[in-house]
């Protein structure tokens, strides 16, 4: 494993427990393991699924040989497929416990599998090739952690960045246009598919430059980078000549959401709460509503509480 940066505080393969593992990364460390059999196997099978949806093209260099808009076709079919197949949620569950997680506290969101295009090919709607942001102005509660791995081999032109000297400070923002309700009213479903050129979703964004270090971590396919949902971080412009997948999916651990404990959260705008996509790894219990009820505010009416 490599780093493409400079002093931000990254852990490789720590030794800590579930709970010293949630404080760190709630203070602003990113966390970085090797692959495991649970992360391989999960990324297996993702590649035999994408592959199958490519046909006879390689997934990687797929978008050489397809218009823009049939490849966002295409991720329209592949993406839904793969976050509701039985075996993503099992391969993840079987993920959290390998890696300690205490399974009647962890929460977790749907796995989704992303792709980041080279050149520009797709980057709006389905491909969305993310500007710096946090989850937390998407409305994330304080508590949410994120788990995110390479399919394939990646590089430093085609990986995900962090910007770290942004953790527990205020950067100027959009986020007051957002509100989770109505995003999952008005633009989530497959009509995204068809944005292929400019996209005029309202996604917060900084309002001010970004600047200071930019962090580039490099792990191999099923190597995983945890980080806090408050950490800023964006897509690397891709110009590897290749398409990058990954897997992500977030957590929420259900006893610090009740004691309020979790990351800063300093300049977070947004309405709503995404804390209902939440289910208990244990058994799919759904988030409890007396801890759904602290994160959300008067602004239901907006919109759909979930995403169906």
């Amino acid at each position: 494993m490599s780093t493409d940066g400079l002093t931000a505080n990254v852990c490789f393969d720590p030794e800590y427990t579930d709970r010293e593992r949630c404080e760190k990364l709630y203070q602003g460390e990113i966390i970085v393991y090797a692959p495991r059999a649970s992360s391989l196997g999960f990324c297996e099978f993702a590649r035999a699924l994408t592959s199958e949806a490519f046909g006879a093209l390689d997934p990687r260099s797929a978008q050489h040989h397809m218009p823009a808009s049939d490849y966002a076709e295409l991720l329209g079919k592949l993406k839904p497929s793969f976050i509701h197949h039985q075996r993503s949620k099992e391969l993840l569950v079987a993920l959290l416990a390998d890696f300690g997680c205490d399974l009647r506290e962890t929460h977790y969101d749907v796995p989704r599998l992303r792709s980041s295009t080279s050149d520009g090919y797709l980057s709006t709607g389905i491909a969305y090739a993310w500007h710096p942001h946090r989850d937390t102005w998407y409305s994330a509660p304080p508590q949410q952690i994120n788990w995110w791995m390479p399919v394939w081999p990646i590089r430093s032109d085609n990986t995900i960045a962090f910007h770290p000297g942004y953790f527990g400070r205020v950067l100027n923002n959009d986020s007051r246009r957002y509100n989770y309700y109505e995003w999952n009213a008005k633009f989530r479903g497959p009509h995204v598919t068809k944005i292929t050129k400019s996209d005029e979703r309202p996604l917060p964004r900084p309002v001010e430059a970004v600047v200071g270090e930019t962090l580039r971590l490099v792990v191999p396919a099923g190597g995983l980078i945890l980080f806090s949902g408050d950490m800023l971080h964006s897509s690397v412009p891709n110009t590897s000549g290749v398409t990058r997948f990954s897997i992500d999916f977030r957590t929420v651990n259900a006893g610090d959401a009740a004691a309020r404990s979790g990351a800063p959260c300093v300049d977070r705008h947004c309405t709503g709460t995404s804390m209902r996509d939440f289910v208990r790894a244990s058994d799919r219990a759904a988030m409890p509503d007396d801890l759904v009820a602290l994160y959300d505010d008067a602004s239901a009416e907006n919109g759909h509480l979930v995403y169906t």
